[in-house]
């Protein structure tokens, strides 16, 4: 009988630890938020978001303060709608307020950081965020180093070939 017990209470343990593993890995991972927030709603039009995804934080000096909602397409001028959702705790942000797009690490996700502006007015719902900078595309900024290279050699090349050609005249002349 007591080894009954024992096997019982062995098994209610490994329930309950995977149960708090699951609940920590979606904790952590931010699929699921347990915790109901008040939250407002911003949006902010960028013409590139690069991998930037739903449910990616938003932070203001690295403290996260909201998440992303949703990313549309706006058909009429073609620029990515990102819906955000922030904290109503975190109230205060002007109006004049930046959105950036950055990428945590060298290849780690996409982010939206806010940086405050100094107006007096603050972000209420609804509102839209007018100044942004697009997300920087890696594969952007290799394609145009590679171009700035070739195009440099090019114009190496062909300076070399004109001085060389200059002194074969002279040469010719003399």
């Amino acid at each position: 009988m007591r080894q009954r017990y024992l096997e019982f209470f062995v098994g209610i343990f490994i329930v309950l630890a995977v149960l708090a593993f699951a609940f920590l890995s979606f904790k952590v991972s931010g699929l699921a938020d347990f915790a109901t927030q008040n939250t407002y709603t911003v949006t902010a039009y960028f013409t590139n978001v690069g991998d930037l995804k739903a449910r990616a934080p938003v932070t203001i000096a690295g403290v996260t303060v909201g998440r992303v909602r949703s990313i549309t397409l706006d058909p009429k001028t073609f620029q990515a709608i990102a819906t955000l959702d922030i904290d109503k705790k975190d109230n205060n942000i002007p109006t004049d307020s930046t959105a950036n797009i950055y990428t945590a690490g060298i290849i780690g996700s996409n982010y939206i950081s806010l940086t405050p502006g100094f107006d007096e007015t603050v972000l209420k719902n609804g509102d839209k965020i007018t100044n942004t900078n697009q997300a920087l595309i890696l594969q952007d900024l290799i394609g145009q180093f590679m171009y700035n290279i070739s195009h440099k050699e090019q114009s190496t090349n062909s300076s070399t070939a004109n001085k060389n050609s200059a002194s074969n005249n002279n040469s010719v002349k003399k």
